[in-house]
């Protein structure tokens, strides 16, 4: 039986449930599958500090993470960012000699900084690595990456740019849970016509400038049916619920929901998803064909892909939050427009695969 070894972060939603369909697919091709959080499990002051680190920046101080982010997009900070790793590859070592792998599969940039050194000196293995945005930043690139996982054409330009071998990038899509590809729901037997129909969502940490969105969509005139998911934000939660039970507002429907693993259930009843433009909820969107209104975004990685997502006419974004009604009635006027954002985004799904991944991993080893 071949084996797969595959890494993860706790950074964000994206990388844990990527890496949980990856996982399916190759325990589906009859794989042995070893699934690893490689900071987590080696060093807890780096996990501490990168894990937490994202978080706490993300959502508090977003414009320090910004330019963050924009200042490591180098090919020096490349290779200074790698050395903090040595006590993680020590023991990432370790395991892939007790293990003995056929292929390793990674789903966050920082694996690069253990698996190539590991491969400088020595190391045979075949390594994927998966791309959890649409756009690469500089320290996706390196040479001892054998095969890349994009979201999109788009992407793997992106690659090309920083002199990565194209023949080595597959546009096949960010890895989301299967049943956004398979699930047969009767969410949309369900519809009442006569409201359009909105998914609210904060991703995982449950941003608190939805609430600011919600306050602005209640001010519609038009009948709305909006579904807010909070994420893991209890306070937001409570917060909205608050508001919208010691308040009245007309030709509205509302649903506030905090966690919820329901996501692809709540699509097939939208007409748009309202969102920051997080690698997981786009490709979540993209694959059911539902347009998003970008309302805010972390700057860094989300607002590179506010870039490829506009400029392929696949969203919306919206620049003063003031004024997102002009865009929810703008797409509720011309249905037209929103059945040609929807066409865009079949295109583009129609070239992702769940199982072509493990086909490039059989023809590496």
């Amino acid at each position: 039986m071949k084996k797969v070894l595959i890494l993860t972060t706790s950074t964000g939603q994206g990388h844990n449930q990527a890496a949980a369909s990856v996982s399916e697919s190759f325990e589906n091709a009859g794989y042995e599958i070893t699934k690893l959080d490689f900071l987590a499990k080696n060093s807890t002051i780096l996990n501490d500090i990168i894990v937490k680190g994202y978080e706490i920046s993300a959502s508090k101080f977003p414009k320090t993470y910004g330019l963050f982010y924009k200042l490591t997009d180098t090919k020096l900070t490349n290779k200074l960012l790698k050395l903090p790793f040595f006590l993680a590859k020590k023991k990432v070592s370790k395991l892939i000699n007790k293990l003995d792998p056929d292929v390793i599969v990674a789903t966050h940039s920082l694996s690069i900084s253990v698996i190539s050194d590991l491969k400088k000196h020595g190391l045979k293995i075949p390594f994927i690595l998966i791309v959890t945005d649409f756009k690469a930043h500089y320290i996706y690139v390196d040479s001892y990456v054998d095969a890349y996982i994009t979201g999109s054409s788009y992407t793997k330009q992106s690659l090309i740019d920083r002199n990565v071998d194209p023949n080595k990038i597959y546009p096949l899509g960010i890895p989301i849970n299967r049943k956004f590809y398979t699930e047969v729901t009767s969410a949309k037997d369900l519809r009442d016509d006569e409201y359009f129909n909105l998914l609210l969502m904060s991703g995982s940490l449950g941003l608190n400038t939805i609430f600011m969105v919600l306050k602005e969509l209640l001010k519609n005139p038009n009948k709305l049916r909006i579904t807010v998911v909070c994420g893991k934000n209890n306070n937001l939660k409570n917060t909205l619920l608050d508001y919208c039970n010691n308040n009245e507002f007309e030709n509205k429907k509302l649903h506030i929901l905090g966690f919820t693993h329901d996501v692809s259930y709540l699509m097939d009843y939208c007409d748009v998803v309202i969102s920051k433009p997080g690698g997981l909820t786009v490709t979540e969107s993209i694959v059911k064909n539902i347009p998003l209104i970008i309302p805010f975004a972390i700057p860094g990685q989300e607002n590179e892909n506010i870039d490829f997502l506009t400029t392929e006419g696949y969203s919306i974004c919206v620049k003063d939050l003031n004024k997102i009604n002009d865009t929810v009635n703008y797409l509720i006027n011309n249905p037209d427009e929103l059945s040609k954002m929807k066409l865009n985004l079949k295109k583009l799904s129609s070239t992702y695969s769940l199982t072509k991944i493990v086909d490039i991993a059989n023809k590496l080893i």
